[in-house]
């Protein structure tokens, strides 16, 4: 069965059973804060503004304390009702949305700023062609990306697919200046067996050209 949006259009078959059974408990990547990558930048973040793949929405909550119109977007019905939950306990206004973050080309809203923590690696070859596209049809001109996914720097198989910096930059080839792609580290939850420190990856900022 294909999935639907709460506006009504198709859901991309993706694997989404596994990341609704990680929404049973705790996943990996819900560390209860926003990622230190994200707090650094957020004096750069314009709205409105796309968290594309919110999970629980502690990057989107963070940046709608600061004053930003703030709308994240996440297939997964439980995670979209955290975030939800989150906010009005937290007295905060955000709008969580259940959408596939595959279908932004037909959706016809136009963001200043796209978040994306963790989602472009889960992406197979052409799901991530048609994301970067919908994400050029969703940003305004020169509105920027910033973007966390795991390196190919990362020994092992566990968690998401490796991301080498060359795909980053062929992804974002056409019509997208690269501002900026950096090594990082980023925080998961205890237990989780990757590099001391946190496992590997890339936090890069990509630009719409005009």
């Amino acid at each position: 069965m294909t999935a639907r949006n709460e506006d009504g259009g198709a859901a991309a078959p993706l694997d989404r059973a596994r990341f609704e059974e990680s929404y049973a408990g705790t996943p990996p990547w819900d560390i209860g804060r926003p990622r230190a990558e994200f707090v650094a930048v957020a004096d750069r973040i314009v709205s409105p503004v796309l968290d594309a793949g919110c999970g629980t929405g502690e990057i989107a909550l963070f940046l709608a304390a600061r004053g930003h119109e703030v709308t994240g977007i996440d297939f997964v019905v439980q995670a979209v009702r955290r975030a939800r939950e989150k906010a009005k306990k937290r007295g905060l206004s955000a709008e969580f949305l259940v959408k596939d973050a595959l279908t932004l080309q037909g959706w016809g809203r136009r963001f200043a700023t796209a978040i994306d923590s963790g989602l472009f690696h889960v992406f197979s070859d052409g799901d991530r062609r048609r994301y970067v596209e919908g994400l050029s049809a969703a940003l305004e001109p020169v509105g920027r990306v910033f973007l966390a996914c795991f390196s190919d720097e990362e020994p092992g198989t566990q968690g998401p697919r490796r991301i080498s910096r060359r795909e980053l930059e062929e992804a974002f080839a056409e019509g997208w200046a690269i501002e900026s792609i950096e090594g990082v580290q980023f925080e998961v939850n205890e237990g989780t067996a990757y590099s001391p420190g946190g496992p590997k990856g890339w936090f890069a900022v990509f630009r719409r050209k005009a």
